[in-house]
């Protein structure tokens, strides 16, 4: 009897998800039975005939209509009763399912996250790491979590399913998991971290791609907190020192912009004040990286400064899309 289903969802990942589905094959389970699900959301090129080469491996097709549909589908097709969801440009720890599955020994438990590591050396790829690490040790001090990311999640089928799944208004890979967790969260539902439940995952290495990425996570967090607006003020996974980064950035660039106009000395005088502070809070956000490595670490506050740009920009316009939408109903 199957107990765990596995579900990746996969659009033109031909580059990744030979990797991704030798890692998953080779888990040990502890002589539980475990199924792995593709489901190819519209590929257009060698995807399907990858996957088709697994034998063992239940392939999916559906039209193109986003991941969060592609992962809904896989877990209505699941035989499991726990559903675990990664992504295919993801490859998982030989312990992976195993350390998924182990909290859910508590049948009080409806979800659990696991974390990121990557190999990648490009100085974007290893400060988005270290992003990342920040929040786990956030996350560690926290009995229960309210978010759970959809590279290394898994959750309890038939809560998933009487919960409506993910919602499919979203598109892309956006924020989606975020509303799904708020939403079990505001249920009662208990939900707790993992830190050892591993996947390993390529990270973006350009500055461009890493832009686009906080813009559109920016952009569609404002459909999420129209719901779920208790989580303006705190969420288990994003560091209040973030918010107030992007208030000391955004504070700092006012003050440029006027006094650019007005040439007004104090205005400038402000604007340094503002960015000394926020370069003083990147620092000791990254302080592991500097630790590690000094140039490394200088580079990071750039990049900080940039994660907030592209965060406040897609906060801005989302809330400007918003209320288009809101205006024409």
């Amino acid at each position: 009897m199957i107990k765990y289903s596995v579900i990746i969802p996969a659009y033109n990942a031909e580059k990744t998800i030979a990797a991704c589905l030798e890692s998953l094959l080779r888990q040990d389970t502890g002589g539980e039975e475990r199924e792995v699900i593709v489901v190819d959301d519209g590929s257009s090129d060698g995807t399907a005939a990858i996957v088709r080469g697994y034998p063992s491996v239940r392939y999916i097709y559906q039209k193109n209509r986003g991941p969060a549909a592609a992962r809904n589908n896989g877990v209505r097709s699941a035989a499991g009763d726990i559903v675990l969801f990664s992504d295919s440009d993801c490859d998982a720890a030989r312990d992976w399912i195993s350390q998924m599955v182990r909290p859910f020994s508590d049948p009080a438990i409806a979800g659990v996250k696991g974390a990121y590591r990557t190999r990648q050396k490009e100085w974007v790829a290893q400060i988005v790491q270290a992003e990342y690490e920040m929040k786990y040790e956030k996350m560690k001090k926290e009995k229960y979590i309210d978010f759970i990311d959809t590279y290394s999640a898994g959750f309890r089928r038939d809560l998933f399913l009487g919960s409506g799944g993910y919602d499919e208004s979203f598109p892309g890979a956006s924020v989606e998991d975020q509303e799904f967790s708020f939403r079990l969260y505001r249920r009662g539902c208990r939900m707790v971290f993992n830190p050892d439940a591993i996947v390993y995952h390529i990270h973006s290495a350009a500055l461009t791609g890493y832009f686009r990425k906080k813009f559109n996570i920016g952009f569609w967090k404002i459909s999420v907190l129209k719901r779920h607006y208790d989580k303006i003020l705190r969420d288990s996974h994003t560091p209040q020192t973030l918010k107030l980064e992007m208030i000391l950035v955004y504070a700092a660039l006012f003050c440029l912009f006027f006094a650019g106009i007005f040439r007004g000395r104090e205005l400038f005088r402000m604007a340094g004040a503002l960015l000394s502070c926020f370069i003083a809070l990147a620092i000791i956000e990254m302080r592991k990286v500097f630790a590690k490595n000094p140039s490394l670490g200088v580079f990071s506050i750039m990049v900080m400064f940039l994660r907030s740009v592209a965060l406040g920009s897609g906060l801005l316009c989302g809330i400007l899309a918003g209320n288009m939408r809101n205006s024409d109903k």
